[in-house]
């Protein structure tokens, strides 16, 4: 018997058989002996009680019992069997059910974090944006500036991929407009931002300076093409090769003869033998031509050429040997009648070297007149450290001239992917289990 003055509630029969304060879950948690719980008083919000017969679905806590009304009581879902969960998760359960995965409802295989990570904004290396990156220790970033994002675009254009060995040309009919002085910078702008292998190889059968431009009049006659033309057939690896050739920087340099007599025997033959030797060693190759448009060893550049840079100025004498050459080129017809490079002019690069420059001349006619026959023009500045003449260094020069020389360079690479002649027609090694026989 209860002790005290607490008196219990009046026993009441449900249809379940249960006192009146014990519906819902309170029968299944009330501890034996304890003190009944006194029910709410019923109010005319309160709906009918569910009868126990009706069966209740499995669901989420907060689902109500079918045919419940608002005030219903939740009811917590039975628990899902181990065996059918397993099923999801279990490889040989899978297996099982026929070696096929079993779809996850909800879940995916992974792409949906793809977004996961916030993007970073790169760190400024210039300008104020620069100073205030440090002053902060990084705290904020201002992003980088309109001159940091086009070089950052320049570089990605700069190192588009390349299949096989690519030749370049530089050339032009008239001396003396800064072709060699091209040809040096746009090696050294492609050797430092590419990982392959490049090489500028002097072809100027007059004795040219391209070694000079790049390690020096002293240096460039030690070793010479022709050295190499000697023992051609003894070059076996690339060490062996490197004993013939110079480096600037990355760019490795193969210098023409110094003495004028030599240096005009430098054939067609004599170049193709050498750049099929120096392609299985190097992806990037540019020649420095003579003004020979019908020298032997010209003619051999031309015709193993897979991109075509010619070099002119913002001069009526410049611009005009320029389109000469360009001319002659599209005009030239082989011995079977073919005009073997057209194509080779119509993706051509023009560069104006404004180092000779006049107020009198309007520079837009000539830009205008060769950028609706080629590929692209691009204007290399006028710069101190280039007119001296003297071993050309990239960070020497001032930023417009270095960000047109970046830029000479990025047109270039964008033709790497449209091909239509040059080593590969021809026969050189391209394949890459040969170029690798080749470099042991």
């Amino acid at each position: 018997m209860p002790s005290g003055n607490h008196v219990p509630p009046p026993e009441t029969s449900t249809p379940t058989g249960a006192p009146s304060w014990l519906t819902g879950d309170a029968a299944a948690w009330a501890a034996p002996g304890a003190p009944p719980t006194p029910a709410p008083p019923p109010t005319a919000a309160t709906a009918p009680e569910v009868p126990a017969e009706q069966p209740v679905p499995n669901g989420f806590p907060e689902q109500l019992v079918a045919g419940a009304g608002p005030g219903s009581q939740p009811v917590r879902p039975a628990p899902e069997p181990a065996e059918t969960a397993a099923a999801f998760w279990n490889t040989d359960t899978a297996a099982e059910l026929g070696g096929q995965d079993v779809p996850v409802a909800g879940f995916s295989d992974g792409g949906a974090f793809a977004d996961v990570v916030r993007p970073k904004l790169a760190a400024p290396t210039h300008g104020w944006r620069a100073a205030v990156y440090a002053m902060t220790a990084g705290r904020w970033n201002p992003g980088l500036s309109e001159a940091e994002l086009r070089l950052k675009e320049q570089v990605r254009r700069i190192t588009t991929p390349l299949s096989g060995p690519f030749s370049v040309a530089v050339g032009s009919i008239k001396g003396g407009v800064g072709k060699t002085t091209c040809t040096c910078a746009l090696g050294l702008a492609m050797a430092e931002y590419r990982g392959d292998r490049v090489i500028a190889i002097d072809a100027n059968p007059d004795a040219g300076t391209l070694g000079d431009r790049l390690v020096g009049e002293a240096q460039a006659g030690k070793r010479t093409v022709r050295d190499l033309l000697r023992d051609l057939d003894q070059v076996r690896t690339s060490t062996q090769l490197s004993g013939y050739t110079h480096l600037a920087g990355r760019l490795r340099v193969l210098t023409s003869e110094q003495t004028p007599e030599l240096s005009e025997m430098f054939s067609e033959r004599d170049y193709e033998r050498v750049l099929r030797l120096l392609s299985i060693y190097h992806e990037l190759l540019l020649t420095d031509c003579g003004t020979g448009l019908v020298h032997s060893a010209m003619q051999g550049t031309l015709r193993h050429a897979d991109s075509l840079v010619v070099v002119g100025a913002p001069t009526k004498d410049g611009a005009s040997r320029a389109a000469r050459t360009l001319q002659w080129l599209a005009t030239h017809q082989d011995d079977q009648g073919r005009f073997p490079y057209r194509d080779l002019v119509r993706d051509a690069v023009v560069v104006l070297s404004c180092d000779r420059q006049s107020r009198y001349v309007d520079d837009t006619v000539i830009r205008d007149y060769f950028a609706s026959r080629v590929r692209a023009v691009v204007e290399l500045p006028a710069d101190p450290h280039l007119a001296t003449g003297d071993i050309i260094d990239l960070d020497a020069l001032a930023p417009a001239t270095r960000d047109a020389v970046l830029e000479l360079a990025a047109v270039v690479a964008d033709g790497f992917q449209s091909r239509t002649h040059g080593l590969a027609s021809h026969g050189f090694r391209t394949d890459h289990a040969d170029r690798q026989a080749g470099m042991r």
